[in-house]
């Protein structure tokens, strides 16, 4: 019998003051069996750093043919696609092709500086690419504070960014390795 994906209910509260940005949003979020608390939180933090008319998740890990989250225009244009961990770069390839903008959130430490030392000469030609890598400390420890029903708040100022889950608050600086 396979597993089935294990639903997260998240109360998310955006206050992004970079962009302007204010909301709050009820999301049910579903975490493949294959996926860790860890990928499931960068994706929610993906999602508040983009949040906007017409974001939406995408299928699941398990299709390449659909991005982590994208955004379409109301003309049905894909303006933005977003990818988290270390996609092989035909997708990334792709994906450029396909939206007016992509983004990369790469985590995991060691395993995704050595990503980008072995696919940032390639992935430099993409003039539409951007790659933010998250510090492993940051990811691993919202992900260990992932809960399936939780109030997540998300605040963004000069680019850096405050994750309050439950009664924790965690703070990162995403470091831009392609703008």
């Amino acid at each position: 019998m396979a597993l089935g994906a294990t639903i997260h209910k998240i109360e998310l509260e955006i206050n992004d003051l970079d962009r302007s940005h204010f909301d709050r949003q009820s999301l049910s979020l579903a975490r493949h069996p294959s996926e860790t608390e860890e990928r499931l939180m960068v994706r929610l933090l993906a999602y508040a750093l983009h949040a906007g008319e017409g974001l939406t998740f995408g299928r699941g890990i398990s299709n390449d043919e659909d991005a982590t989250l994208w955004q379409h225009d109301l003309t049905g244009v894909m303006r933005l696609w977003v990818e988290v961990g270390l996609p092989d770069e035909r997708l990334l390839r792709r994906a450029s092709g396909r939206a007016s903008q992509v983004i990369l959130y790469t985590y995991g430490g060691r395993s995704a500086a050595q990503w980008w030392t072995r696919h940032g000469t390639e992935l430099a030609r993409l003039s539409n690419l951007r790659v933010v890598s998250l510090p492993a400390e940051f990811t691993q420890a919202v992900g260990a504070l992932a809960s399936r029903n939780q109030k997540v708040q998300v605040m963004v100022q000069d680019s850096l960014v405050w994750m309050t889950l439950d009664d924790q608050t965690l703070t990162v600086q995403p470091v831009v390795l392609k703008e």
